[in-house]
């Protein structure tokens, strides 16, 4: 029997598993030995001529360097077989693993191909594993942590995921392009070879900040809007240098602001980065700054299993198939959009304790002060002080910005929304030259303590309301919902609170966005979460002037494919 990893997962039988991943520009195999957590990756990586990625020539790029990287890896079990004492009859491997999705067609079918023929002639199970998942796992194992939030920063995606009753749930998501690609995007532009975001970050070092635009909302986040900015700013003769610092301190704060509201969420207390554009040093700065500012640990990866690699595939391929998480060959189809969350977690088991559940930014029971997303609230009596203090690891510039920007916002959207029949606190004081705001102190407790279909649905009439009115509350998440009881019969009474994201619109795209935004919060912080969203959409659709419209607008934003 082997040796368990290092976070305490249990390994079977499994020696040594064989990973293939070719998801688009990296062919590369590994070899994960179980008993000495050790890897060995072999990577012959695409490097396209000019532009970024092209499908065709990727895939020919896979055809004629997956062959040769899967050898070389075999040959690679087989030494280390030999060295244990194996008998040279047995299969150097106990399974293959190879990345089933998601990623460019063309290239994976060649890797589920390989994987196949590799499986079938050593007669060894065969474990399709998730691209983005693998990420993940890869960060979790090596760090040791046991419920870490994970930020995924790679070329075609850019989202933040956490563990709950069985899947990695997605808290926040990129609505349009992955980081990389939307880095890519603007080097093209400007000229410069694939891949952009090393010559984004090399340039940025020279750069003053330019100001673009900053778009999360919840804990979504949009590229498109800055990389429109961005070029246009290099075409009216910005130098590129000032253009590449603005990007990177813009898209970075905006992973990293999301990051932090995601640790607030769950109450956790680990982030793992993982992708590709992890690598930036910029990026990974911000994460430790934020980390250290509110007592979180950060764990980021060696570069080589950051960027796409099969080491990462074999590791979680030998958790998978520890578990019995293996597929027949005729189920072995690759899947070009397979999302994180669709992979049932069969290699772990029970649900993480948050460390610090319940300290939300606007929680006003327990400690005097707690500490939220971007705010700290103090409790003084009858009412409570909401102060933004600066962010050190936004530009100073940019944080100054979004304090003041926000802090007016909040107090203007809380007093709106109340006028329209939604109970929000009283805005008793706001001073936006030291970002703080005094509300009337309302409710007993946040929606996460306290989830019920009941008060979903409230949440479902009180977006309705503020929609009709034309504005958005932009995070309308579990924890920025209050509820206590209200009147001798003990009803609730729902609350909702921190509207500093929100903005006036009549679009049905930002009001389902809204509702997104609430979906995604119940699947992270509650076990029935589409019992619930179920309830908060029924009431939304009965409460709105426009509920089709909203609602098929928010089936079109969950089904868009985020992986192109």
């Amino acid at each position: 029997m082997a040796a368990s990893p290092p976070n305490g997962d249990g390994d079977g039988a499994i020696r040594r598993v064989l990973g293939i991943e070719g998801t688009a520009w990296a062919a590369s195999a590994a070899v994960y030995e179980v008993a000495s957590d050790e890897v060995t990756i072999e990577s012959d990586p695409y490097q396209p001529d000019s532009g970024g990625i092209h499908p065709r020539e990727a895939a020919e790029h896979m055809s004629e360097a997956v062959p040769s990287v899967v050898e070389t890896a075999i040959e690679t079990a087989r030494e280390r077989a030999a060295a244990a004492g194996e008998d040279p009859n047995d299969s150097p491997i106990d399974a293959v693993a190879f990345s089933r999705g998601p990623g460019l067609g063309p290239c994976l079918r060649i890797v589920g191909t390989a994987a196949r023929a590799v499986a079938q002639r050593f007669d060894v199970p065969l474990v399709g594993v998730n691209h983005m998942v693998a990420h993940l796992e890869i960060g979790r194992h090596r760090s040791g942590f046991e419920a870490p939030v994970c930020l995924n920063a790679s070329g075609a995606n850019a989202h933040v995921l956490a563990f709950r009753n069985g899947r990695y749930r997605v808290l926040g998501e990129t609505m349009d392009t992955g980081v990389g690609n939307a880095l890519d995007k603007f080097t093209r532009h400007v000229g410069w070879s694939h891949p952009g975001g090393p010559k984004v970050e090399s340039h940025a070092l020279e750069g003053e900040y330019v100001d673009l635009p900053y778009v999360v909302k919840g804990m979504d986040f949009s590229f498109s809007g800055i990389m429109s900015a961005a070029k246009q700013e290099y075409d009216d003769g910005t130098p590129v240098e000032d253009v590449c610092r603005g990007l990177e301190e813009t898209v970075f704060a905006m992973l990293t602001e999301v990051s932090e509201r995601a640790l607030s969420l769950t109450g956790r207390d680990e982030l793992v980065l993982g992708g590709g554009v992890g690598q930036n040093e910029r990026l990974q700065g911000m994460l430790r700054e934020m980390c250290e500012q509110r007592g979180a640990d950060l764990h980021v990866p060696e570069n080589r299993f950051l960027r796409d690699n099969a080491g990462m595939i074999a590791v979680l391929g030998a958790k998978m198939a520890a578990a019995g998480d293996t597929l027949a060959v005729e189920d072995s189809a690759i899947d070009a959009d397979f999302r994180p969350d669709e992979v049932p977690v069969t290699w772990r088991a029970g649900e993480p304790v948050a460390a610090s559940a319940g300290s939300s930014a606007d929680d006003t029971d327990g400690p005097a002060e707690q500490q939220g997303a971007e705010a700290t609230v103090t409790v003084e009596g009858d009412h409570v002080v909401k102060r933004r203090h600066p962010r050190s690891y936004r530009h100073p510039a940019l944080d100054e910005r979004l304090r003041r920007e926000r802090t007016r916002i909040e107090a203007r959207l809380t007093s709106e929304a109340r006028r329209h029949g939604v109970p929000t606190p009283l805005v008793r004081d706001v001073d936006t030259e030291s970002a703080t705001i005094v509300f009337q102190r309302v409710g007993e407790r946040d929606l996460d303590d306290g989830l019920s279909a009941e008060r979903a649905a409230a949440v479902g009439r009180h977006l309705a309301a503020i929609h009709d009115a034309g504005f958005v509350h932009g995070d309308p998440t579990t924890r920025n919902v209050r509820v206590g009881a209200s009147g001798t019969d003990g009803t609730d009474r729902v609350f909702l609170i921190d509207f500093g994201l929100g903005y006036h619109t009549g679009h049905e795209e930002d009001h389902a966005m809204d509702l997104h935004v609430f979906a995604q919060s119940l699947a992270g912080t509650a076990d029935d979460h589409e019992r619930l969203q179920t309830a908060a959409e029924d009431a939304y659709r009965a409460a709105s002037e426009r509920p089709d419209a909203v609602l098929d607008r928010l089936r079109e934003i969950e089904g868009r494919g985020r992986y192109q």
